[in-house]
């Protein structure tokens, strides 16, 4: 009896399948036996835990650069003490699967960064500040 390894819908199992009789004159379904066979696990370390800030933790006068979005952060463009223009790129969104740029909304010097790559981040939240 020949055996096979199937996944189906991402369940993997053993498959025995046994053969026919020939001189047999109705035709019957194979008789299929399963067994399930363990799932590698992956390991995943978990997201960084952070508190984000209310909006009163920045300071009078800074400009806050909230997420327009939910998602994760994948990348920091800007570093503490970074002079930025309007329109620069200050750090990668991820959202629904498509890496959003959130930028500068005016020039200004970078503040506060309040996220690190892989913070979870809800619409609102702030993520950094400007001087």
């Amino acid at each position: 009896m020949p055996n096979y390894r199937v996944t189906v819908n991402g369940r993997v199992y053993d498959v025995s399948v046994e053969a026919q009789d020939q001189s047999k004159t109705q035709t019957a379904p194979p008789q299929l036996q399963f067994a399930a066979v363990a799932e590698p696990t992956v390991s995943q370390q978990p997201a960084p835990s952070v508190t984000l800030p209310s909006p009163a933790a920045v300071d009078a006068g800074d400009k806050p650069v909230k997420a327009p979005l939910s998602g994760i952060i994948t990348s920091l463009k800007v570093s503490l003490g970074d002079k930025v223009n309007q329109g620069q790129v200050l750090l990668t969104l991820d959202a629904l699967k498509m890496e959003n740029e959130i930028v500068a909304p005016e020039a200004g010097t970078v503040k506060a960064i309040f996220v690190q790559t892989g913070t979870t981040v809800n619409v609102g939240d702030i993520l950094l500040s400007l001087a």
